[in-house]
């Protein structure tokens, strides 16, 4: 792994509370992708960056538990989407800096998660990814002292991340509109075109 001497510490988020609508209804972090669960990509990925992986999950705890540092669930049991879960990952982070990733993106790798991780410390803002026009807040490294603002609008009834985020200054790093490294593989179709892809001898 490249050292990061001049960026702080962070805590790392991993969502994998959502209803997994496209999916079928199935726990999409535990669907496999390359014979592994879209979880553990992720988790390969982001366990060296960090002592305090945290993972958004709203069942399953069992399975997701070999992955983490901790687990969280939002507070309720109606898939609220995925601000909630950000607001229970801000509310126990351990670290300044809290990068969010969805575990359904497992193509995301170690040079973007720098370059935000590099951005944002250097705006000391939160900051989403943004691919051409299309905005990416599940895709962000935020300071863990904006909690208290997302739980403010969070009460207020926001439940966009984006909204949260922008209420609190927060800034993009813009990417090409066809970066392949931000796809969600958010329905079968999208699992099995990827796997296929790989046995082509493709990324």
């Amino acid at each position: 792994m490249t050292d990061l001497p001049t960026l702080p510490a962070c805590s790392v988020l991993l969502l994998a509370g959502g209803r997994g609508q496209r999916m079928g209804g199935q726990d999409k972090g535990l669907v496999h992708w390359r014979n592994q669960p879209l979880i553990a990509h992720l988790h390969t990925l982001t366990r060296p960056l960090t002592d305090d992986l945290i993972i958004s999950c709203n069942r399953n705890h069992a399975s997701y538990a070999p992955y983490a540092d901790r687990l969280v669930s939002d507070d309720n049991a109606d898939f609220c989407g995925p601000l909630a879960g950000i607001r229970a990952g801000l509310a126990v982070a351990k670290h300044d800096w809290l990068l969010v990733l969805p575990c359904d993106a497992p193509l995301i790798d170690l040079a973007l998660i720098e370059a935000m991780r590099a951005a944002a410390h250097q705006q000391q803002k939160p900051l989403m990814l943004r691919r051409g026009a299309q905005w990416e807040p599940l895709f962000s490294v935020v300071p863990t002292s904006i909690a208290a603002g997302v739980d403010q609008a969070w009460q207020a009834g926001k439940r966009s991340p984006r909204q949260a985020f922008e209420l609190q200054g927060a800034v993009y790093l813009d990417l090409a509109e066809d970066d392949g490294r931000l796809a969600n593989l958010n329905t079968p179709e999208l699992l099995a075109h990827t796997e296929r892809q790989a046995s082509s001898g493709h990324s």
